[in-house]
Order: structure tokens, then C-alpha cells, then sequence
């Protein structure tokens, strides 16, 4: 890791998969086009008994993983529309909280759909996990562990944001001078008075 963090040209990105009952995170560092992965893991929440002990641990976990390895920015997936209201609403619990921790720190966060994420790192919206895992070691060049999916996940959404940084809608505007639709700074600058 110190040789990862010592180069100030690299940029460092959290990935965050969202989640009630596993959250996935998975950590780079960029260096031009070369990709490392820093670390990746799951956040286990079933064991806890209320929902609000799982927002917790989730906060808590998060704000640590932004100590340890001080990310530039935090990418994240968009919760996809679901069938069940009450599951929507608890990911949307979890998703915010998590994106909370990044706030707290002044870290970017930019949200992705599912299927942006699959067809950056796959070419395939329609991926499953196991192409993505697939995938990713390809362009780690490493193996990963299958153990959590989860966790891939993660690194997916972290690696789908350093496709998609240098783009011009990552700026914030598009090339007409519009303000680009998604993500929370769009969301800050087009509704600051949702903020009060």
C-alpha cells in the first residue's frame, strides 16, 4: 500500500456496492490507465438485528475504509427499481448512509445504474456476476476471490468510474455547456434547496 499512496499523480476510488443484508466494497488506485487494486471485502449486516444497527455498521465500516486508504472519490451503484417498496426503501437507507461517510469527508460520490457498471467492465448490460469477476481479473491481471460477489461488485463500480472520469459528462457539463443528468453534485447544484 505505501507505494501505492506515496505516488501524488494516483488517484484512489472506493466502489460500493450497496446492500441490506451484504455491502460489497473494492478500492483502486489509478495511475494513468494502469489499475491496482487496493483491497476489496464485504460488510456482513445479517447478524444484526434491526435495521438501524445495519445503517450503523455501515456508516461505521465505511468511514473507517475512507481512513485507511483516503479514496479521491467514492463511486456507487444507483439502487435498481425493485418489485418490494419496503426493500427499495431500506437500500436506499443503505446507499445514503454509505454515501453519508463520503460527504462527511468532502469525497466525490457519483452514482452508476446496474447495467452501466456490467457494460463498462463486460461490453454487456445483461453480464452476470461471474462474467464480471470474470472480467475484472482480466484487467487486474490477478485472481480474485468468488467467495463474496459482492466484493467484485465493488471493484466493478470503482473501475466503471475511472472509465467514465475522463469523459465529458464527468466534468459536470457536456460538451453544450448543459449540466450533465445524474450523480450528487448535479443533484446538489440543480436542488440546493433540498439541502436545508
Amino acid at each position: 500500500m505505501k507505494s501505492i499512496l506515496a505516488n501524488n499523480k494516483e488517484k484512489v476510488i472506493i466502489g460500493v456496492d450497496p446492500g441490506t443484508q451484504v455491502m460489497g466494497y473494492g478500492v483502486i488506485a489509478v495511475s494513468g490507465q494502469q489499475i491496482s487494486l487496493i483491497q476489496y471485502g464485504v460488510i456482513h449486516l445479517s447478524k444484526y438485528s434491526t435495521h438501524e444497527l445495519k445503517l450503523k455498521k455501515i456508516f461505521e465500516r465505511i468511514t473507517q475504509l475512507i481512513e485507511d486508504y483516503l479514496p479521491d472519490e467514492m463511486a456507487i451503484e444507483d439502487p435498481f427499481f425493485g418489485k418490494n417498496p419496503q426493500s427499495m426503501l431500506k437500500l436506499g437507507r443503505a446507499q445514503g448512509v454509505a454515501m453519508a461517510a463520503a460527504l462527511a469527508r468532502s469525497i466525490p460520490i457519483v452514482e452508476y445504474a446496474p447495467r452501466k457498471i456490467k457494460q463498462s467492465v463486460t461490453g454487456s448490460g445483461n453480464a452476470s456476476k461471474e462474467q464480471v469477476a470474470y472480467m475484472l481479473e482480466k484487467i487486474l491481471k490477478m485472481e480474485l476471490s468468488r467467495e463474496f460477489m459482492d466484493a467484485t461488485d465493488g471493484i466493478a463500480i470503482a473501475i466503471c468510474h475511472h472509465y467514465h472520469a475522463n469523459s465529458p459528462a464527468s466534468t459536470g457539463t457536456t460538451k453544450a455547456g448543459k449540466s450533465k443528468k445524474g450523480g450528487w453534485s448535479a443533484f446538489i447544484s440543480e436542488n440546493p434547496e433540498r439541502l436545508k
